[in-house]
């Protein structure tokens, strides 16, 4: 069983892998969602995924600290760096705002960060973060996800490690199937977006 086997097995022991009808933090829709929250609240499922990540990761990958966008990214941030035996920040934000540092946490000039997110989809709230590596004097060494949701879309700007890959179909609210049109939507995802709307 591949890397990515292992990790689909594992989100659809804890549930986190949804069927129904879905509305995305894009504003399209999808038959399918994963919602890693579900993950987390399995503790010995999400330590185990988190142990993948570290095989993962290249041997002698230098990693001091692990920093994750709040909401979504804080508790895989935190296993991520409990497996990985560093330190583990996390940036917030205002909506409408820039990430920010808070509550006391730093990065030091010349720590190894690695950004860590649950799901990507189009990678914007995590590769928010590079500017507070940079602006650090850090040096960034990649971004640890679970899932890749972005059909390659996602270009981050250093090494992606991703656990799998997600290809959900998706569909313009226009353009809905039959099969979706007679399900309610709901809308599971975390982001805020200017204006008020989840």
């Amino acid at each position: 069983m591949t890397i990515g086997e292992e990790t689909r097995a594992l989100l659809e022991e804890a549930g986190a892998l949804k069927r129904g009808h879905f509305i995305l933090s894009s504003g399209l829709h999808s038959d399918r969602y994963c919602q890693c929250a579900a993950l987390f609240e399995r503790p010995e499922i999400a330590a185990k995924v988190a142990g993948l990540l570290k095989r993962s990761l290249p041997t002698g990958l230098r990693v001091d600290v692990v920093l994750s966008p709040a909401l979504g990214g804080v508790l895989w941030g935190y296993e991520l760096s409990r497996v990985l035996g560093c330190r583990n920040v996390f940036a917030e934000r205002l909506p409408g705002a820039a990430f920010e540092l808070k509550r006391g946490f730093d990065i030091r000039p010349g720590e190894h960060v690695l950004l860590a997110e649950d799901v990507v989809t189009t990678g914007g709230s995590v590769s928010e973060l590079v500017p507070l590596v940079a602006r650090a004097g850090a040096d960034l060494v990649g971004f640890a996800v679970i899932a890749d949701r972005s059909r390659g879309e996602f270009k981050p700007v250093s090494a992606l490690f991703a656990l799998t890959t997600l290809d959900f179909e998706t569909f313009k609210p226009e353009a809905l199937p039959e099969r979706l049109r007679s399900i309610p939507a709901v809308k599971p995802g975390s982001r805020v977006r200017v204006g008020g709307a989840t």
